[in-house]
């Protein structure tokens, strides 16, 4: 009996293909909807920390794609078309701008 890795987390759907054709077995599962949401945040979590520990240019963008496959999932899931979400973003840069200036706030006095 040969070596078993134990994942227990969300992946993308063609995964168990790709493990089938590569000739090893594998158990999966569908998840609730409430699991499902459970796990996407996990899964954005999961890539948002990817991304901060890449090295390098290409890795930083596998990572951002990953997390924006991840956004879409959650968008979807939460009821938005990506385009309402992108709708969403450009209204708050207009009105409170993006981070393009870098500014750091360091403090306000009341």
């Amino acid at each position: 009996m040969g070596k078993t890795k134990i994942y227990n987390k969300l992946v993308r759907d063609r995964i168990p293909e790709i493990i089938s054709r590569s000739g090893k077995t594998f158990n999966t599962r569908q998840l609730t909807s409430e699991e499902y949401i459970r796990e996407l945040k996990n899964k954005a979590l999961e890539e948002l920390n990817e991304f901060i520990n890449s090295n390098n240019k290409h890795d930083a963008g596998e990572e951002l794609a990953d997390l924006l496959e991840v956004m879409h999932s959650l968008a979807e899931y939460n009821g938005f078309d990506f385009t309402e979400i992108e709708e969403i973003r450009q209204h708050k840069e207009k009105s409170r701008g993006g981070f393009k200036n870098r500014i750091y706030l360091i403090e306000v006095e009341y």
